[in-house]
Parts: C-alpha cells; sequence; structure tokens
C-alpha cells in the first residue's frame, strides 16, 4: 500500500476511535491522543473500551499504524491535519459546552502548518468564530454521519462525505477531501457554517421522520390500523422512503436527542421560534412512556407487579446507554409500585447505577421468570430467538408482552396465549 499522509485524532470516544481505527485501514498512520491516561494505556494494549461490531478487528489488523498517546506534541510534530472528535455536551443553558474544543484550538496556537478538522457536533458559527480569533489557523468542517452499532460500515461506504471551509483553508480542505477518495463517495464541499448545518439538520429530519411515524402509530391504535402496514405503503415512495420509519418507543442516543435540542436552542438564540423540533421533542419524551399504559391496561394497579424490560441500550448493537427509554422505563414503573427486572446482553454495566433499585439479571429467562408482563425494549436478535411459546410461556406468571419496537412475531405469540401489545398495531 502506498505511503498515505499521516493524520492526527484528537479525542478517542466513540467517533475518535471509529475514525482512527478507519483511517489506519485505509493505510493511514493515525496519531489519537486523549487526556484520560487510562483509556489510552488500555488502547495500547489492544482493549477496546466501548462495543461497536468489527471495531476490535480492525485496531487489531492496523495496531502497528495506530499510535495512542496522552501527549499533544506528539500529534502535533508527526501529523498536519488533526480530527478533533471531543464531547460537546450541553450545558444547563442548552448551549454545547465548547470547552473542550477550545482546549485544542488553544493547544495549536496561530500555527500555520496545522489545521483543525472538526468532527465534532458544534453550533453553527463556531468555525467562523474559531477563524477569527485563529486567522492564520487552518480549519475545516467535516462531520460525522456513523450509526453506533454500524460505524466501521457507515465510515467505508458513506452516503456521503461533508467538507466545509472558507478561502483561507482550501488548500486543507482539498487535503481532508483526498483522504475519502478511495471510499469512492460523493463528496460536498461547501463553507463552514453550511457543513456545520449540514450535521445538525440530517440528524433533526431523521427525528422528526421518527416521531412522525410514532404518531401516525399512535393514531393507528386508535382507529384500528396497522402502523407497520401503513409505513410499508409509505415507504414505497420515493419521495419518502422506508428509512426511519420504525414506530417504536421513541428515540435515545447521543446524537438525535442532543442534536435536536441543539438545532432548538439555536434557531432560539438567533430569535426564531423552531415550533416543529418543539414537537419532536415532546412526542419522543411522551413516547417512552407509552408502554406504562399498555400494562395498566392489562394488569391494572402495577403496585407489586414483576415488570421484566428487555434492552437497556438505546439500540442494540451497542452498550450506549445514553437517552435510552428503558432508564425512563424502570424509573416510571418504579415510581408506580412496580418491581423492575433488567436484562441487556452488552449495557448492564454501564447501567447498573442508573437503574435505580432495579434488579440485573444474569440472563433474559432470569428476567422473564415470574413476572407478570415483559416489555421489549431494544430490539436484540437474541430476543427474538427465545422459546416464547415453550419455556417463556412456561417461567412467565402472566403471558403479557409489550412488544415496544414490533420486533417479535405477533401471530406466533397469541397462538402460544401471549396476550401480545405492539406499537400502532
Amino acid at each position: 500500500m502506498a505511503e498515505r499522509e499521516p493524520i492526527g485524532v484528537v479525542g478517542v470516544g466513540w467517533v475518535g476511535l471509529c475514525t482512527a481505527a478507519c483511517f489506519a485501514e485505509l493505510g493511514h498512520h493515525v496519531y489519537a491522543r486523549d487526556i484520560v491516561a487510562e483509556k489510552v494505556a488500555a488502547l495500547g494494549r489492544g482493549e477496546v473500551p466501548m462495543h461497536e461490531p468489527g471495531l476490535p478487528e480492525l485496531l487489531a489488523r492496523n495496531a502497528e499504524r495506530l499510535h495512542f498517546t496522552t501527549e499533544m506534541g506528539e500529534v502535533l510534530d508527526n501529523a498536519r491535519l488533526l480530527f478533533v472528535c471531543v464531547d460537546t455536551p450541553p450545558t444547563y443553558s442548552g448551549d454545547a459546552d465548547l470547552s473542550r474544543v477550545e482546549a485544542v484550538v488553544a493547544e495549536l496556537g496561530d500555527s500555520e502548518d496545522h489545521a483543525i478538522v472538526m468532527k465534532s457536533t458544534v453550533p453553527v458559527g463556531t468555525g467562523r468564530a474559531i477563524q477569527r480569533r485563529r486567522e492564520r489557523l487552518g480549519y475545516v468542517s467535516n462531520p460525522e454521519f456513523l450509526k453506533e452499532g454500524s460505524a466501521v460500515d457507515d465510515f467505508m461506504r458513506p452516503d456521503r462525505v461533508v467538507v466545509g471551509a472558507g478561502e483561507h483553508s482550501d488548500g486543507f480542505a482539498g487535503r481532508v477531501a483526498a483522504l475519502y477518495e478511495p471510499l469512492d463517495a460523493p463528496i460536498v464541499r461547501t463553507d463552514v457554517a453550511s457543513a456545520e448545518m449540514i450535521k445538525l439538520a440530517s440528524n433533526a429530519f431523521l427525528a422528526t421522520k421518527i416521531s412522525f411515524i410514532n404518531e401516525i402509530a399512535n393514531v393507528s391504535e386508535e382507529l384500528g390500523a396497522d402502523v407497520n402496514e401503513v409505513a410499508r405503503g409509505m415507504g414505497l415512495d420515493e419521495r419518502i422512503g422506508d428509512k426511519f420509519l420504525k414506530a417504536g418507543l421513541g428515540f435515545g442516543g447521543s446524537c438525535f436527542p442532543k442534536d435536536v435540542s441543539a438545532l432548538k436552542q439555536l434557531a432560539g438564540n438567533s430569535g426564531y421560534h423552531f415550533q416543529l423540533l418543539n414537537s419532536v421533542i415532546e412526542v419522543n419524551d411522551l413516547q417512552k412512556r407509552r408502554a406504562i399504559g399498555k400494562l395498566q391496561k392489562h394488569l391494572g394497579s402495577l403496585v407489586n407487579r414483576e415488570i421484566a424490560l428487555l434492552g437497556v441500550a438505546f439500540k442494540p448493537h451497542t452498550d450506549d446507554i445514553r437517552e435510552a427509554t428503558a432508564l425512563v422505563l424502570a424509573a416510571r414503573l418504579q415510581s408506580e409500585g412496580a418491581h423492575v427486572r433488567v436484562f441487556d446482553p452488552v449495557a448492564l454495566e454501564n447501567a447498573e447505577e442508573l437503574l435505580g433499585g432495579a434488579r440485573i439479571a444474569g440472563t433474559a429467562l432470569d428476567a422473564l421468570d415470574g413476572a407478570d408482563a415483559a416489555v421489549l425494549v431494544t430490539e436484540w436478535p437474541e430476543f427474538a430467538e427465545l422459546d416464547w411459546a415453550g419455556e417463556v410461556r412456561g417461567r412467565m406468571a402472566q403471558p403479557v408482552v409489550v412488544d415496544g419496537r414490533n420486533f417479535l412475531d405477533r401471530e406466533a405469540l397469541e397462538a402460544a396465549g401471549f396476550t401480545y401489545e405492539g406499537i400502532g398495531r
């Protein structure tokens, strides 16, 4: 493989580590820096601190090209393009906390040889503000569009690559675009503010699509329609498409809730009232609680009822519990007086401290043993493979299932004697 430009990655969380590993797979030497010494040491030993399919294999295969360090100087000495992948969490005011971004900018100073390549999700106008203060420092906006659970594939087979830069940084932007040429994806060259907005607008639109189909699901329940059939018919329209038309208990994770709120906040700061996003947020918050009413419909009072929650991660194939529906349900059920038992294949360690008095089960069957009802919260494949008609039916005290993702075989469950409740069905 021909020698490729070395790159730097600052911040080795989920986005940073996936970015580093994938660029190494493309043949680049990657110098990845994080301020957490324990994490850097673990990565140096080949230990992966998160669950992401395909990532451990990628890191092992490219170990010679991956250099993990706590020293910014080592990164600056070896790379000129610095991909910034630090957290930008919301503050109490709702604005993004850019302190980690500002710390990176301060370490670069006014270098003319280096460019910040911003992968962190930042408010529109962040790049412009940095460029005003650091005129000689290159700046390129290169937002990420990775989905947890499929990040490696998303990086290697992107729908598009967005590269935003001003005239002063056009040369750096060309070098960033060249990094992605082996992926044979459309490259959107634009200005910095538009690149920043593309990221927020994309996630806000997808979140809107999810909240819309959940509203349709709720109306379908009242009118006797099946939202799965409705979504199938809608999705065949090429103007709509079938992606993100899956009704359920609402979205969570690190991106959609944060980015929708961030865009709403930006609009408000500029004097514009983004009413649509208010509705998206409200629908999602209420949707996460829909399972409570469904349980009460069949069990009456939930006091002293044993309720099993299957799945804690906000989606399958990840251990991320940020904004996870299961956390909301566990808290609401316990406030209703229910006893909650929880199982997830990979996310329990992350969630244990946040589940209150819920009992952590060792297996799905352990969670279901003696339960008055089960709520499928995360559509892990192994939950569909359980012997529902046999062992599960025999273990549960009452055969009530709330399928929060319309994931299980409704006809098979009902034939086995279960009371089945889906979403919008």
